[in-house]
């Protein structure tokens, strides 16, 4: 049977070299559909946003969305590592109110963790979230939530002065005490830098190779998500095409009469029938 990992287990893997696994979920199906599988690590991210909400960013997901989301997820992932996103504007007024936010993700939610995105100006929330007993991931490199001042989704680390502020945040964070740190598009030999530099396990997205872990948006790896493909998602199936075959079959069958048939229907007999009227 599958058992949940803890911190000091996830250390331990990229201490040995060893590589694990994380993907997005944000309902019970799919967290139930992941509790299946090796997959280590669950992230209940803002994209939920994009791909379950509509919007055309992160940046409108609210506290009470994760919430509604996190929850299926922890019930139907018991044995799997569950991390909370902690969405726009809920960590960014104050310390304090950023510690709240994140209490309730962990105590309402049921996660196990949270995940915040940026780097020197979330240091001093990270220390005290650690000191509250909040288990921390980072996210550095392009962080969706402020994509606008990063010039829009692009690759981050290219530029040198970029690239050592992405060393340096990776190094602060890891002393701020997170536990993990997630690298978004950054060019790959940057990404094998800070994970040769930091103690903690790095998971890529659009990071190379080199990373103690990867992370992919459920849609995205199953291809359902159709609206736009990021050129670092490998799509491991085309569900999109397959479930609208099967719901346009469904809807043909209705039109034709052909469903519900025999086997799927429930009957009486006509003695039964005869004495209802």
């Amino acid at each position: 049977m599958k058992k949940k990992l803890t911190i000091p287990q996830f250390k331990e893997l990229k201490a040995q070299g060893k590589k694990f696994r994380m993907v997005t979920a944000y309902d019970y199906t799919f967290a139930s559909i992941v509790e299946k599988t090796p997959i280590e690590m669950i992230l209940v991210g803002d994209s939920l946003g994009m791909v379950v909400l509509g919007y055309d960013s992160t940046v409108p997901v609210t506290m009470e969305d994760m919430l509604h989301h996190i929850k299926p997820v922890v019930r139907g992932a018991r044995n799997t590592f569950v991390v909370g996103d902690m969405p726009f504007g809920s960590y960014n007024v104050s310390v304090s109110e950023a510690i709240r936010n994140a209490n309730r993700i962990i105590q309402e939610g049921g996660a196990d963790a949270v995940k915040l995105e940026g780097g020197s100006n979330v240091l001093d929330i990270v220390s005290e979230m650690v000191k509250g007993g909040i288990p921390v991931v980072g996210h550095i490199g392009l962080t969706p939530q402020t994509a606008t001042q990063l010039g829009g989704f692009k690759v981050q680390g290219k530029d040198t002065e970029i690239a050592r502020k992405l060393v340096e945040d990776a190094l602060h964070l890891e002393q701020a005490g997170a536990f993990a740190l997630v690298l978004e598009c950054v060019v790959a030999p940057i990404a094998q830098l800070i994970t040769e530099k930091v103690a903690i396990p790095t998971i890529g997205i659009g990071a190379g190779p080199a990373c103690d872990a990867q992370v992919l948006v459920m849609q995205d790896l199953l291809g359902m998500y159709d609206k736009f493909t990021p050129k670092f998602v490998k799509q491991y199936a085309q569900l999109n095409g397959q479930i609208v075959e099967a719901l346009n079959s469904y809807a043909q069958e209705v039109a034709d009469g052909v469903f519900p048939g025999p086997e799927h229907t429930f009957g009486l007999n006509k003695d039964q029938l005869g004495r209802i009227y």
